[in-house]
Order: C-alpha cells, then sequence, then structure tokens
C-alpha cells in the first residue's frame, strides 16, 4: 500500500521515487517525509496519496484480474530494474517468466505497408523460434503483426494506459489472447485511458525490458525512434530495417542506420548481431570513475542553488548529470535543490536522467 501511496502522490516520478527511497532508506520513510519536503519546498498545502486512492487502485487490480509487482520482487525483470526512472510497480496480466524470456522488440510505423507487415511477422516468427520473447507496444501496424506472429511462442505487450485499457479498441481481442498466452503490463494503475504523455514513459519500459530493439519502417520523427533513442541511451542493442530512400515510412530507419544500428533483414541477421561480443567498459567505467573527484561543498544559501539550477534549464531536456558538473555543485546540493525544484512544480524530471523546466 505505501509503495502505491507514494508513487502515486502529487508530483512523485519514477525518478523521484527512487531518489526519495536512497535518501531516507525506505519506501515508508520516504513517503512520511514527504510532507516535511514540501514544506520545505515552500508547498505549504501538499498532501501525499491518500490511502482511499491505493486501496481502490488494489481493488480494480484484483477486478482487472491483474497482479501488482514491486520494484523488489523477484518477479520484476532484472533488465528493467537497472535503467533510470525504472517504474517503482507494475501490473501485469499473465505469465512474469515471458518478461525474462530473452525478450527483444519489434516495433514500428503504425500505417505500416504490406511488405512492412509481412516482415514484422516474419521477424516475430524467427525470433520466437529462437526462444526469445517479442515486446511491442500494441500499436496498431507493425506491433499488432509482431504481437499476432508471435503468440505461439510469447509475447509482452507493454501499455500506455491501464492494463485493462486495450487501446487502440481495435486491439480488443489481441489483448485479450496476449493476457492468456503471453504477458500485458503497464506502470499505469488499471483503468487508465491512455494520454499523450503516457506514451514515451511507456517506449523507455518497451527498450528497457529488451535484449535489443528492432524497428521495421518508422517515419523521420516518430514513437519508434524514440524508443530508439531510450535504447540507446539504456545500452541495449538498436537494430533497423533497411527501406526505399523514396519511402517517408523508411526514413527512421535509414537513419539510425546511417547513425550506426544495425541493418537487419531477418530474425537471423538480429541472432546473429547480438552474438556479437560488445566491448567490455567496466575497466574503463571504473578508471573514470576513479579519476574523478566530488565537487567541493558550497557555503551557498538553497535559494541560490535553485536560482543556478532554473538560470541554466529551459523546456528542453537537460542531462542533469552535466547541468551539476557545469555549476559545479555538490551531488549533495544539487539534488536538494533539483528535488526542491520538482516538488514546487518548477522543473520536472524525464527518463534517461534529463530535467527541464516545467
Amino acid at each position: 500500500m505505501t509503495w502505491l501511496r507514494l508513487i502515486r502522490s502529487r508530483r512523485v516520478g519514477p525518478a523521484t521515487f527512487h531518489r526519495l527511497v536512497n535518501e531516507h532508506g525506505s519506501v515508508r520513510a520516504a513517503f512520511e517525509a514527504l510532507p516535511e519536503i514540501a514544506a520545505a519546498a515552500g508547498v505549504a498545502d501538499y498532501s501525499p496519496c491518500p490511502e482511499a486512492v491505493a486501496a481502490a487502485e488494489l481493488r480494480a487490480g484484483r477486478k482487472a484480474g491483474a497482479k501488482l509487482i514491486r520494484h523488489d520482487s523477484p518477479l520484476y525483470p532484472p533488465a528493467l530494474r537497472q535503467i533510470d526512472a525504472s517504474p517503482p510497480v507494475l501490473w501485469l496480466l499473465g505469465e512474469a517468466d515471458w518478461l525474462t524470456l530473452s525478450p527483444i522488440a519489434v516495433i514500428g510505423a503504425r500505417n505500416a505497408s504490406s511488405l512492412g507487415l509481412r516482415m514484422a511477422r516474419g521477424m516475430a516468427v524467427g525470433l520466437g523460434q529462437n526462444r526469445h520473447a517479442v515486446i511491442a507496444g500494441m500499436a496498431r501496424g507493425i506491433d499488432a503483426a509482431a504481437h499476432h506472429a508471435a503468440l505461439a511462442t510469447g509475447t509482452v505487450a507493454v501499455l500506455a494506459g491501464g492494463v485493462d485499457i486495450p487501446y487502440p479498441a481495435e486491439n480488443t481481442e489481441l489483448l485479450m489472447r496476449i493476457a492468456v498466452q503471453g504477458a500485458v503490463i503497464s506502470e499505469q494503475p488499471p483503468g487508465t485511458v491512455p494520454a499523450a504523455r503516457h506514451f514515451p514513459a511507456r517506449n523507455r519500459i518497451i527498450s528497457g525490458l529488451s535484449q535489443a530493439v528492432v524497428v521495421i519502417e518508422a517515419a523521420h520523427r516518430s514513437g519508434s525512434l524514440i524508443t530508439a533513442r531510450y535504447a540507446l541511451d539504456q545500452g541495449r542493442d538498436v537494430m533497423a530495417v533497411p527501406g526505399h530512400p523514396m519511402d517517408s515510412r523508411a526514413s527512421g530507419c535509414n537513419q539510425l542506420i546511417r547513425d550506426g544500428a544495425h541493418l537487419v533483414r531477418s530474425a537471423a541477421d538480429v541472432i546473429e548481431a547480438l552474438e556479437v561480443q560488445r566491448p567490455d567498459r567496466s575497466s574503463e567505467n571504473a578508471t573514470e570513475s576513479d579519476q574523478s573527484a566530488p565537487y567541493p561543498e558550497q557555503a551557498v544559501d538553497p535559494a541560490t542553488w535553485e536560482a543556478q539550477i532554473l538560470s541554466q534549464l529551459t523546456p528542453s531536456p537537460t542531462d542533469e548529470n552535466d547541468l551539476i558538473r557545469e555549476l559545479g555543485l555538490s551531488a549533495a546540493a544539487a539534488n536538494a535543490a533539483i528535488l526542491a525544484l520538482e516538488v514546487q512544480g518548477r522543473i520536472i524530471r524525464m527518463p534517461g536522467g534529463k530535467i527541464a523546466l516545467n
């Protein structure tokens, strides 16, 4: 119950949830500290999520036949747990085993061509035959084709709304079949109708669950490319099927290949690319970490820290670590100021360790 109350509290997103828990030692302690944190940030009327709201969500989940998986549960996918701003809770329809069966995302255009749909079906069948669960967002087009083709071998639908809300409505039967033969997950409460802001957050889960993301037909600006960017930030392999240069539905894939994504034409290409050993950067990262000295504490009023941070931000996302380095603030000072600004509603956190003006 406390987990739900904390993540459903106003101005507490996944990144803030984890930061609060790390700072206070437990979910309960973090939840109990919320009013004091809000008051210190100048928010006098702050109230955490009421117990009745969390209880209603639990009842809705039970009514839908869904299971709640907490971040500390052994059922929570380890790969997803490792990403920035990982969902503190997931609602699940189906079996959690599919979430860890070497998942590979197969995504692409909603207005897919017949050739693109055929490629998606062949890709999903080939991956399934090699014991890879196929991940997608249950959108029409490439996503739906991949889900249908992988029903026999295992597929996972990651929804932007509640697990009990088919979107689009034409995929109602598909949702029901995946819930029986695979898995349906969402970080949103059951009954949530998806809004525009939910889809980018959904995309980070698709990539976070997956060993690799395969893009089949995607326009230059599309949700599939957002997922690909998340995958790169999360250290996942990005692969793309090339298309005709004059077809706008292929422009995003061609761009990904130009920028270094693996060119793939079949499931065999995907599996071969995964078998290629990637460089081990652990020693390099350790060396860089060892050489990084902490910033000295600044004898400055916290309000000044907040002003310095706000002066560097715009509505466009800025990398939090880069900002801290540029300002020369200590991690403790910066974290406290950023948390205060977030509670005040003046900044927002985004996946990938980025922040922006609200």
